[in-house]
């Protein structure tokens, strides 16, 4: 039902009551009552303009005003020499119709004003109804991920265990004059475990635990975003100690480049207002994710509100080693992790619950009762690079590629990179990571990039379009290799220094791949018999010949 406020109500009573004015005005006779001896006088002196007679009262109009007499003191003789109007009724219904456009422009205008005042009252009623659904739908979930299930990260445990702790005893920290940080950035790789961790820092802590990603934000109209940056945060602050976890804040948090995005801009913030009007004891903290930090606008990087950065790179060797062993704890399997781990390098957390996770319907296919390496060999690149149908060469394109591969295989087998195994249709022989390379370690991996093109040059004098890839990354590792990391002829690169590097990597590429020339030969029968061949396989035709 519709309420009144005060000021409106008055609104429309003074509306009637102009009205009311206006109708006594229009009605309200302002004639004038005179004696027939006076009517007589003003006919004679001829100061009538006009004679309007009625049923009642004959109405004498004049420079000095308007005079009435009764109809029943005066004859028609008397008006003779003037213009006589009879109105009988009409001046009623003119009135009337005047009442009548009155009264219903004012109703007219009583229901405009009562319709406006009514659509007012349900849009604020219904954006209050939709604020309180929307707080209502945002509902705190229930984490059982601890720091048990997430293997490696002890870097990351601990700067997140402090913050656990800050927590479960606030009291401890306050007394020594500490405040709890506002805000938590992890920074990583996709893959890496950032949701799982933030999911294990709630269930540790035993807060409610509110998870949003940053495109969820992201809305058509201007200031949905914002609105529910505000339900959020409400929710959280009446929830706490809670933790927000916001992942891909970059969606949200981008650096504002002058390029109008109003719907972004106020979500953006809204978002920092939130984060500035925390108190130290509000009990909640946000967590956030991103794996691009460097687009991130600086007013959400400053002290204040993201103050602790924790980085979660990719996985070592120990800790794929540790998550294997979680994800294979319940698993039957004959396997040494340790190799499973060396042959998992540049793998992320997900992508080695993948990688187990093949291998077990692998094995469920071929109903082997345990996993076995060969499992996790015949599965690592569809895992890795995705599962790809070997196209229908015909016998000279399929003699170009046994080589090619068989001189890139024979070149990573010699320089020890880690690998396990190559398939004829494979497109990558191992993943990129971020690890930390000296120079020499570089060139190798050129090398590799080059044996393809090196061998079928060698064999065939020529090669085929299938060498782009593996051209493309050795110019593109070169140039770094020159103009970044300073491994040219000086620290400055030069133009001239990347071709340098270039033929001389070919050259020394060459002519390993000519004394090796019996392995690659062994290495191509391979690849005809089985279209693939395993590293200790290569490594073995190797030890014969040296």
């Amino acid at each position: 039902m519709l309420k009144f406020k005060g000021n409106n109500l008055l609104l429309y009573l003074s509306a009637f009551f102009l009205i009311g004015l206006i109708l006594f005005a229009v009605f309200r006779d302002t004639s004038t009552p005179i004696t027939l001896r006076d009517a007589q006088t003003i006919l004679q002196e001829h100061n009538v303009e006009k004679v309007i007679v009625t049923k009642e009262y004959v109405y004498l109009k004049t420079k000095d005003g308007l005079f009435k007499i009764a109809s029943s003191q005066v004859t028609p003789k008397m008006f003779v020499d003037y213009k006589v109007e009879v109105d009988d009724d009409g001046k009623f219904f003119s009135y009337v119709l005047l009442c009548i456009i009155i009264l219903g422009g004012g109703s007219l205008l009583f229901r405009i004003l009562y319709k406006k005042q009514f659509l007012k009252q349900e849009v604020v009623q219904k954006s209050s109804e939709q604020s309180t659904m929307q707080e209502e739908s945002i509902q705190a979930i229930k984490t059982d991920v601890s720091f048990e299930d997430i293997g490696g990260i002890e870097d990351v445990k601990v700067e997140l265990e402090e913050i656990i702790d800050f927590m479960k005893n606030p009291a401890r920290y306050k007394n020594f004059g500490a405040r709890m940080p506002r805000g938590v950035l992890l920074v990583g790789p996709p893959g890496v475990g950032k949701t799982m961790i933030a999911k294990a820092v709630a269930n540790e802590a035993n807060v409610s635990f509110y998870y949003q990603s940053g495109a969820s934000f992201v809305q058509i109209y201007v200031g949905m975003g914002a609105k529910r940056v505000h339900d959020l945060f409400s929710v959280a602050k009446k929830n706490a100690p809670a933790i927000i976890f916001i992942d891909e804040i970059d969606a949200i948090g981008k650096t504002r480049d002058g390029q109008r995005n109003d719907e972004r801009e106020a979500t953006l913030n809204q978002l920092l207002t939130e984060m500035d009007g925390f108190e130290s004891s509000s009990g909640v903290i946000v967590v956030a994710a991103t794996n691009k930090i460097d687009v991130l606008d600086s007013a959400l990087l400053r002290a204040g509100r993201f103050d602790r950065r924790v980085f979660v790179e990719l996985p070592t060797k120990s800790e794929r080693e540790s998550i294997l062993r979680k994800y294979l704890k319940n698993i039957p399997h004959d396997l040494d992790i340790e190799s499973i781990a060396s042959m998992s390098v540049g793998f992320n957390g997900a992508s080695l619950s993948s990688l187990v996770n093949e291998a077990v319907l692998l094995a469920l296919r071929q109903q082997d009762h345990q996993l076995t390496l060969e499992h996790f060999n015949k599965v690592k690149d569809k895992v890795l690079f995705g599962k790809k149908k070997l196209q229908m060469l015909n016998e000279k394109q399929k003699d170009y590629q046994v080589t090619y591969q068989a001189g890139k295989v024979v070149c990573a087998t010699y320089y020890d990179l880690p690998f396990e195994k190559l398939m004829l249709s494979s497109q990558k022989l191992t993943p990129v990571t971020d690890d930390t390379l000296i120079k020499h370690e570089l060139e190798s991996l050129v090398q590799v990039y080059l044996g393809g093109v090196v061998a079928c040059h060698i064999k065939y004098n020529e090669h085929s379009s299938n060498a782009k890839d593996d051209l493309k990354e050795a110019k593109i590792l070169i140039k770094q290799m020159v103009n970044e990391y300073g491994m040219g002829s000086s620290l400055f690169g030069k133009s001239s220094d990347e071709e340098k590097l270039l033929d001389t990597l070919y050259k020394q590429t060459e002519e390993l791949l000519t004394k090796m020339k019996k392995v690659v030969t062994k290495v191509e029968k391979k690849f005809y018999e089985n279209e693939s061949v395993t590293k200790q396989e290569v490594k073995e035709f190797i030890d014969d010949i040296l």
